[in-house]
């Protein structure tokens, strides 16, 4: 179903054989992740548009509801769709075109897709069932602090809050 070649290590001169499915069915995981607190929302989606975007930022609007969130995007054309619904308690912020290294979210992607490379799925059943283990058994809030905070980033929070 899914294959994501990565480097392997080989002999000088031998080309590294890995599993490899060409096939084109999709899934695709929304998430939003705090650097402060390392609390987080994932959503496996069955399209990435609109509709699901909204249901996604409603689910976010539901965890601590009296929390303001924060969300940094890129500029999809489906995070600015006119039609989109926003909570009231969620703000969109948009990063610069070509800044993915700007968004602390881009940082799990990364990591999560370590977690898949030279991996091969038959059924895209499998690929979910998959990174649904793979987010159960690393993505704990430690270690989303820690895979999503800079240094600068951690030093300005606690000149801010101590």
């Amino acid at each position: 179903m899914f294959t994501r070649n990565g480097k392997s290590i080989t002999i000088k001169g031998v080309k590294p054989v890995c599993p490899f499915v060409q096939d084109f069915k999709n899934t695709y995981l929304f998430g939003a992740f705090s650097p402060i607190t390392g609390s987080s929302l994932l959503l496996d989606m069955p399209y990435c548009n609109t509709e699901c975007f909204e249901i996604f930022l409603n689910e976010l609007s539901k965890q601590q509801p009296g929390e303001y969130k924060i969300l940094f995007l890129d500029n999809g054309a489906f995070h600015k769709a006119t039609r989109l619904v926003i909570p009231n308690n969620i703000a969109l912020c948009f990063l610069p075109p070509y800044s993915p290294e700007l968004n602390p979210a881009e940082k799990i992607w990364a990591f999560l897709k370590r977690k898949i490379t030279n991996k091969a799925f038959n059924k895209l059943e499998d690929l979910q069932k998959f990174m649904d283990n793979i987010i159960q058994k690393y993505l704990d809030t430690n270690t989303i602090k820690s895979i999503t905070r800079t240094d600068t980033y951690g030093k300005a929070i606690n000149k801010t809050f101590i």
